[in-house]
């Protein structure tokens, strides 16, 4: 399909273009086979064909330094000629397809099978069937009418088998349209920088035309092909296209070709778009792929079951409009790339990775996001689990009805078989079979992948409120889950509003901005021409958009800051921009993260050069070999004026907070010219015209976030490029180290130093002894970014394995945030790199949503498991009613399509109801669980068990002395097709309503009371419950033969509702009792990553103290501590007495010293487990106490 209409969309340019070809100077087909060219090739192709870029220029009716005149007809008809920015989506799946998908699930197979075989049983009326001779299970014939309705079980069986098709299929759907929604979202939000008409401007990427001018700079992602006109030191990583993690340094006469995809690495420039959308050369690429694409979905529909795997592989083409790639796509781009085959796997191959870096590392990267998230992991342990359990019961059931029923005839009644017999018999064993297969449907949660889904969905849409853009579904849960989180300072923890606040200039430490009149005429005039010329073109001060706001910043802040800082003294940049326009710039080395400084070279008026500078100050104070002092003359700086200038200016600004920032610069002769390509002469011998100390204030919400984050037990560590007092000093204002704390501060090369052994290798132990203490990380670079998160994450240091979030902008945090469990990249400061790498984008670039991301991932799964202690407490129930019913009255109490309605209800829209709960600040309040705390707790076991015996109890209750109780007619023993019986209905209702009722006390899994909390705020779950109650009236009332209904009196009903609200009482009664006297509970769907953890056992309910436990904690400890003395005593007395061994004391007294151990740790705050001095075996023993 992908195919059929991009060749479509080819075909209508190709028609375009033969009638307007005349129109510009070079057709569409011919631009296209240039830019499938490289390097010098391209540039003889040129001046062979066309002159210089210029002419092209020319030819597309376009000004290098105006721009398109962006009039609407004339952008209408290039869109018309050469296409438009944007890559026709494959089309998604259509509702049929989806439904065919859902029918694909085996239980339901079965199911369907059954049914017919049920259906078609009903029609066929058998010659003997009236013969004598032939047995009945537990005699009575049945009437005439009743033979009639046999069909009615298959069809309402098949029935309820489309009812679940058609639910899974629309969620399936909205799911994909979901999806889609947000990638158009985050394609709409992306922008690129166009001249047109001489105004520079931001338009969305799908505008863009041939012949538009577009500026490029440092981590932008080129939206289309073009050709480079004039720029300064630009170089791209074209590794997105041709696998090579070099840079390629581009300019007008080397190399000019700029391709879409690639990322620019460093500099900056302008280019003419050549081809857009489908004939650009990730365009082309993608045409290729959509083709391949077909054969592939199916491969992929198995394994993307879970998350939104699936249509991260359908929207794998719509995501690159504008070249850019969402990862889930690249992931599965790479799949298919590697199944398919020839020549266009070759094609394909270099669609791998963002970050450059060689082909390991780029298989490491994917290899670890491929890695199952904890919630599924545990989920597929935990349904293999259940389905092994089910098929057992199911099979069981089957062979104990069958054999029953041979023996019962053949054996004690001794009927021969006959062969007019065989249909009747026949139907008897496919009843049978349908109740065992009603069995398997019970026991087997379907529900589960719905809630997960949709509680992930509605996760996702409900985050997107509170600025987090997910863009892999898992993400979101994972972040749950964190246990560190790196954060980058500039931004993130602080507003990202430069301003300078303090100066050193001409000989004097100004605490504020300097009045304009104490600062010398000369030195002023550096000053604005120094920071006017060095910075980008782009970053400019604009007038606030409402009265009274402040200025706007637009570009690079820090530059903002220092342009800001011209306005305050009272002068102004735009004359020495005019005056010295980009184009005149004569050489620019641009900032990147070695050099840490930009340095722009321009002409004078009498032919020689000067080279402005600015960067960090210790970085380029190095540099300088004198200073402008008072009179604005230079002079002499020596090593020891800049020791006692470190002390004196720098390091008091830095410990205020500050970034310091050193402005210098350099006149070189006219002749010989320097060699400007040696950056190390050329970078010297500087004359500093001022330092500044730049402030960028922490946003006043990051405190009280990064505490909550402490307090749920996650670290968090800031890792900055800025100076170790500065980090330091935000640090404290943030609240992520206190004084007086055991902490680590370093700085970038003293962290490697101390992680790398004398050969320079990176040592794990290393790591391990520097990670858990340190909490700032200064100076740093994107290595040592990388190599702090994967030194967490691989540390085996504690007993769980870390799972790290780490925030980036920068292009160069990309394999930072790719490595990291979570990677969040910010929305307004991000790069497209840096987003491309990310798991969930950060639109207000605020920690604080960071927070909310927590928040909302441990809430999902809190979900999940509330949806699992709902749904494994009705299916316990229903296999051991459906089971036992079946073994000892030959018919399960509970028909196939009762149950198949308490499958919809239960499965459908429990998960509904518990999946949309909205998360709570308490959530806040515990640790993480980390991998391998079970998805079923101690507690959860409890209540599941807890419940089920009430439920059995009642149920089988109702079914052997039901019709005495009520006076009615017993339903037992009854015979095929029989009429539906009040016996039976009674015993289906009251199940009913107490899986009701129960729904409200799955809304807690840690044993809280008061399980109506919060129950108002969660209007679909109210909606839920009261809708199921409104239709079991309706099935108990009007549902007749079709669900083996019969109609019930009032009382009849108040009786079922009384004992369904028995629940919330029962529930109360199951809360008292401790979980930890339960010890043989076992949990289930755990991960391990060693499967004997003895540690791990006694620490498991540490999580899981009760909160009616909590209160019964205190009065226990004095308790145990006595009956220990006592018991050790007595064991000491009698071990004497006796003559034995010292042994049992000895035992007796190591396990009094764990537990005091235990008790003493009991004083803190946090919440440590009692749990092994209730449980481990101090209970007397009974020697002891025998003797005692």
């Amino acid at each position: 399909m992908g195919d059929m209409t991009n060749s479509d969309f080819y075909s209508k340019n190709q028609r375009n273009e033969s009638s307007h070809g005349g129109e510009f100077g070079c057709t569409m087909e011919e631009l296209r086979s240039l830019m499938e060219l490289r390097g010098t090739e391209a540039v003889v192709k040129i001046k062979e064909t066309y002159g210089d870029t210029e002419a092209i220029c020319r030819r597309l009716k376009t000004s290098p330094v105006e721009g398109l005149p962006g009039t609407a007809p004339d952008l209408e008809k290039r869109k018309q000629i050469f296409g438009q920015n944007f890559i026709p989506p494959k089309k998604p799946k259509t509702f049929l397809q989806l439904v065919w998908e859902a029918l694909q699930d085996v239980t339901l197979i079965i199911l369907e099978i059954a049914a017919i075989i049920s259906l078609g049983l009903s029609f066929y009326h058998p010659p003997g069937e009236n013969n004598e001779g032939c047995a009945t299970a537990q005699g009575g014939a049945e009437d005439e009418g009743e033979a009639e309705a046999g069909w009615i079980e298959g069809a309402a069986i098949l029935l309820s088998v489309i009812c679940v098709v058609l639910v899974t299929a629309f969620n399936d759907w909205s799911k994909e349209k979901q999806f889609r929604g947000l990638q158009s979202r985050i394609e709409q939000e992306q922008k690129f920088t166009v001249v047109r008409a001489g105004q520079v401007v931001q338009i969305p990427v799908a505008e863009i035309v041939v012949g538009d001018i577009a500026q490029v700079k440092y981590g932008d992602l080129l939206p289309a092909d073009g050709l480079f006109i004039q720029g300064n030191d630009l170089k791209i990583d074209e590794s997105s296209l041709t696998g090579e993690s070099d840079q390629v340094r581009k300019s007008v006469d080397k190399d000019p070709m700029l391709l879409s995809g690639t990322h620019v690495m460093e500099g900056s420039g302008r280019m003419v778009v050549t081809a857009v959308g489908v004939n650009s050369q990730t365009g082309i690429i993608f045409t290729l792929l959509g083709a391949g694409g077909e054969e592939e979905e199916k491969k992929d529909k198995k394994a993307a079951d879970g998350a939104a795997g699936s249509n991260a592989v359908d929207s794998a083409n719509t995501s690159l409009v504008n070249g850019k790639m969402q990862d889930g796509n690249v992931d599965a781009s790479q799949s298919k790339a590697k199944q398919q085959d020839g020549a266009a796997a070759m094609e394909m191959q270099p669609l791998k990775s963002a970050e450059g870096g060689d082909a390991d590392d780029k298989k490491k990267a994917n290899m670890h996001k491929k890695e199952k998230s904890v919630l599924q992991g545990k989920l597929t342990k935990l349904a293999v689990q259940i389905g092994k359990a089910g098929l057992v019961m199911s099979a069981i059931t089957v062979i104990i009805l069958v054999l029953y029923f041979t023996v019962d005839t053949f054996v004690v009644n001794k009927k021969p078989w006959l062969p007019e017999c065989t249909p009747v018999y026949v139907q008897y064993f496919v009843k049978f079979f349908i109740i065992g297969v009603t069995v398997l449907v019970v026991a087997v949660p379907e529900g589960l992948p719905l809630a997960v889904t949709i509680s992930l969905a509605y996760s996702v849409k409900k985050m997107m409120k509170d600025n987090n853009l997910v863009r892999h579904l898992d993400a979101c849960e994972t972040m749950g889950n964190a246990t560190a989180i790196c954060s980058d300072k500039t931004g993130t923890l602080t507003t990202n509003r430069m301003t300078v606040v303090q100066a050193y200039v001409g000989d004097v430490h100004y605490k504020e901005i300097p009045d304009p009149s104490s600062i010398n005429t000369k030195t002023m005039e550096l000053l604005v021409n120094a920071i006017a010329i060095n910075s980008a073109y782009t970053t400019k001060i604009l007038p606030p958009e409402k009265e009274g706001a402040l200025p706007r910043q637009v570009g690079n802040k820090t530059e903002c800051g220092l342009l800001g800082f011209v306005l305050d003294l009272k002068q102004d940049y735009e004359p020495v921009r005019t005056q010295m326009p980009e184009e005149k710039l004569y050489k620019v080395y641009t900032f990147n993260s070695v050099r840490k400084s930009m340095s722009t070279v321009i002409k004078l008026p009498d032919e020689s050069f000067r080279m402005y500078s600015k960067g960090a100050s210790e970085i380029v104070l190095k540099k300088c070999c004198k200073i402008l002092n008072g009179a604005g003359e230079p002079r002499v700086f020596r090593p020891r004026d800049r020791d006692e200038m470190v002390k004196k200016v720098i390091e008091p600004m830095a410990c205020d907070g500050l970034r310091t920032i050193c402005v210098a610069y350099r006149d070189f002769p006219s002749s010989p010219e320097p060699d400007w390509d040696n950056e190390n002469d050329i970078l010297n011998d500087l004359t500093c015209i001022c330092v500044v100390g730049i402030e960028d204030p922490v946003r006043p919400e990051v405190p009280e976030a990064i505490r909550k984050c402490q307090r749920a037990g996650i670290t968090v560590r800031m890792v900055t490029g800025d100076n170790i007092n500065t980090a330091r000093a935000i640090a404290i204002k943030c609240g992520i180290i206190h004084p007086g704390e055991d902490f680590l501060c370093l700085e970038g090369k003293e962290f490697n130093r101390r992680i790398r052994n004398e050969k320079g290798e990176i040592e794990q132990e290393r790591i391990d002894k520097i990670w858990p203490k340190l909490r700032v990380l200064a100076r740093s670079s994107p290595t040592d970014k990388h190599t702090l998160v994967k030194g967490i994450i691989d540390s085996t240091h504690t007993e769980q394995r870390q799972v790290v979030a780490v925030t980036g902008d920068g292009t160069n945090d990309g394999p930072a945030l790719k490595k990291a469990d979570v990677g969040f990249a910010m929305g307004i400061a991000g790069t497209d790199v840096a987003k491309e790498a990310s798991d969930i984008i950060l639109t207000d670039d605020n920690f604080s949503s960071i927070v909310k991301a927590v928040m909302w991932g441990r809430n999902v799964y809190d979900s999940i498991s509330k949806f699992l202690q709902f749904q494994l407490t009705v299916n316990v129930v229903a296999v051991i009613v459906a089971f036992t019913g079946a073994c000892i009255t030959q018919d399960s109490p509970l028909k196939a399509v009762q149950m198949l309605w308490v499958n919809l209800i239960m499965d459908t829209f429990a998960s509904l109801a518990l999946a949309t709960e909205p998360p709570t600040e308490t959530l806040l309040l515990r640790k993480p669980y980390g991998r391998n705390k079970p998805l079923i707790s101690r507690t959860m076991m409890k209540n599941i068990l807890g419940h089920a015996v009430y439920q059995l109890t009642l149920i089988f209750t109702l079914l052997f002395v039901g019709e005495k109780m009520f006076q009615i007619d017993s339903g037992r023993n009854a015979p095929l097709h029989s009429p539906p019986s009040e016996h039976y209905t009674i015993i289906f209702n009251t199940f009913v309503m107490m899986q009701l009722f129960n729904e409200i006390n799955a809304r807690k899994i840690h044993g809280e009371r008061n399980v109506f909390d919060g129950i108002f705020r969660n209007p679909i779950f109210c909606t839920i419950v009261l809708g199921t109650f409104a239709i079991q009236i309706v099935i108990v009332q009007f549902g007749g033969k079709p669900f083996s209904c019969s109609p019930l009196q009032l009382d009849q009903w108040m009786w079922c509702i009384f004992i369904g609200l028995g629940e919330l009482v029962w529930g109360q009664v199951i809360a008292t009792i401790p979980t930890s006297r339960l010890k043989f509970l076992k949990e289930a769907g755990r991960l391990t990553q060693k499967e004997e953890i003895p540690e791990e056992e006694l620490n498991e309910d540490v999580e899981e103290i009760d909160h009616a436990e909590r209160e019964l904690r205190r009065g226990q400890i004095l308790w145990f501590r006595g009956l220990n003395r006592i018991q050790t005593q007595i064991e000491v007395v009698n071990t004497f007495k006796s003559g034995a061994s010292f042994q049992g004391a000895l035992r007796r007294q190591s396990s009094v010293t764990s537990q005091s151990q235990d008790v003493a740790n009991l004083s803190s705050p946090s919440r440590v487990s009692l749990s092994n001095a209730l449980s481990s075996p101090t209970s007397l023993p009974p020697a002891a106490a025998g003797q005692g």
